[in-house]
């Protein structure tokens, strides 16, 4: 199997500005992320951005930067620019692995292009975790998906679904959590990128949605490894830090 990977980043974040070089046990946090894209197997790891800042920062960790566009509303779209400027070929797989996922682990961006390319008919594929606190599935942070018995995604949503109606706000063998990682063939990434903004997407303010909305298929499986949650507070990356100390 033959991949690529692709870290979107920004440096405008409303909860933490600056988050992807906030120093994280010693490295700026994209570094972190830089290395455990680089343990996985793909044949190319690229960071995609629009800010120097985070272009020189990241070439002097060793990394390969490609500058984008200042008006990508999202991760996909400055991942489609990047797939447009290298020729990529319609059928190859690229996967968007977030900037802000310092403890990522290698094994769960492998599996997630080896469920895309085990799946020819789908366009999208990503993660999912089992949810174990009834707090986490009603945490509108924590976004939930629920999938067909084939592991089609039928719906990403902010709210508790799927909601049980004879035992509210308990856990089932259904409930999971969404891991913020994605697998694309270009073509798929293209007409992502492609369309307008839908109407679920813009309520939930979930992208995924545009592709579910547009008939496109999206494949889930369960990740091998969970990882942590993703860095999106200052109480986040003091987690991050002690994970990172006890597991470097």
């Amino acid at each position: 199997m033959s991949f690529r990977v692709v870290i979107p980043a920004r440096f405008d974040s409303s909860r933490l500005p600056g988050k992807v070089l906030l120093p994280l046990a010693g490295k700026p946090m994209l570094q972190w992320v830089h290395e455990r894209a680089r343990s996985a197997r793909a044949d190319e790891v690229l960071i995609a951005t629009d800010d120097e800042r985070i272009a020189s920062a990241a070439r002097g960790f060793g990394a390969e930067v490609v500058m984008t566009a200042r008006t990508h509303l999202s991760g996909s779209d400055r991942i489609a620019e990047v797939a447009a400027a290298r020729g990529w070929q319609d059928s190859d797989i690229v996967v968007n692995v977030q900037g802000d996922e310092p403890l990522i682990p290698p094994a769960v961006i492998d599996q997630v292009a080896q469920l895309l390319a085990a799946n020819p008919r789908a366009d999208i594929a990503t993660l999912a975790s089992r949810i174990d606190a009834v707090a986490d599935f009603n945490d509108p942070n924590n976004v939930k998906v629920a999938c067909d018995a084939t592991g089609r995604a039928l719906y990403f949503s902010r709210a508790a679904i799927p909601w049980n109606r004879d035992a509210a706000a308990t856990l089932t063998h259904a409930s999971l959590r969404h891991i913020g990682i994605y697998a694309y063939r270009v073509a798929a990434l293209r007409r992502l990128a492609s369309l307008p903004p839908g109407r679920l997407e813009q309520i939930e303010k979930l992208e995924q949605l545009r592709a579910l909305e547009n008939g496109m298929e999206i494949r889930v499986a369960l990740a091998v490894e969970r990882p942590l949650a993703d860095v999106n507070t200052a109480a986040d990356l003091e987690r991050a830090e002690r994970a990172l100390k006890v597991r470097p």
